[in-house]
């Protein structure tokens, strides 16, 4: 399935009215967090993963300079792909499903983590998120969700980092840990069931079983 340049692949094991979480993946197809799914013995639900994303323009809420100097810049169109997710992706992979989702969730790692939190605030279609090692840092998100209502109050909210990725040369990403603690306060504050899993090791260590555990928390919570 394409949408555009889109890479859409879907991960079926459908129950009656089994939940659809949609991942929007940095590289591969998402068989390697469907499979960690696989052995954490996750209920029955389909993966929608969403590959060939321009990662730093499609999944940043605004445009930022990047990370470290001369580093590609963010672009600012999640708009553009939440319109595009909301109106082509999901119809069409639903389409394609023996039953209609019974809820729809949205998880996502780093980049896609911050993206995966900033729909809340856009639309109501999601009703459970995962956020692994998601990019909290992001300068204005965490100001930004604390001064906005979320369009519809989800059902529940994992977040995880891991114990590392504060250890950053990186200025913008070294406050990751009070961000994430900080999003965690604001979305209990709003009454949603949340829990916040610290990992071992760094950004980059585990990363598709730190998205499995993810997506197993929102389904079984």
């Amino acid at each position: 399935m394409e949408a555009h340049h889109k890479q859409i692949t879907v991960y079926s094991e459908c129950a009656e009215g089994a939940p659809v979480i949609y991942l929007p993946v940095v590289m591969g197809d998402g068989s390697e967090v469907y499979e960690r799914c696989r052995e954490l013995d996750c209920p029955p639900f389909t993966l929608v993963a969403i590959g060939g994303l321009d990662w730093n323009r499609e999944l940043s809420p605004w445009e930022c300079d990047g990370t470290i100097r001369d580093a590609e810049p963010f672009g600012g169109q999640a708009s553009e792909f939440l319109d595009e997710l909301l109106n082509q992706i999901i119809p069409e992979a639903e389409s394609s499903l023996p039953c209609p989702p019974t809820w729809r969730g949205i998880a996502g790692y780093s980049l896609a983590g911050l993206f995966a939190l900033w729909a809340l605030w856009q639309t109501d279609v999601f009703e459970r998120v995962a956020s692994a090692s998601g990019s909290l840092w992001f300068p204005g998100f965490i100001d930004y969700a604390r001064e906005r209502t979320m369009t519809a109050t989800p059902d529940a909210a994992y977040l995880s980092l891991g114990k590392k990725e504060t250890k950053t040369p990186n200025r913008m990403m070294r406050h990751v840990l009070d961000d994430t603690h900080a999003m965690e306060e604001l979305l209990i504050e709003r009454d949603i069931p949340t829990t916040l899993e610290l990992n071992p090791g760094n950004h980059f260590a585990q990363t598709d079983l730190r998205m499995a555990r993810g997506i197993h928390w929102i389904l079984t919570h």
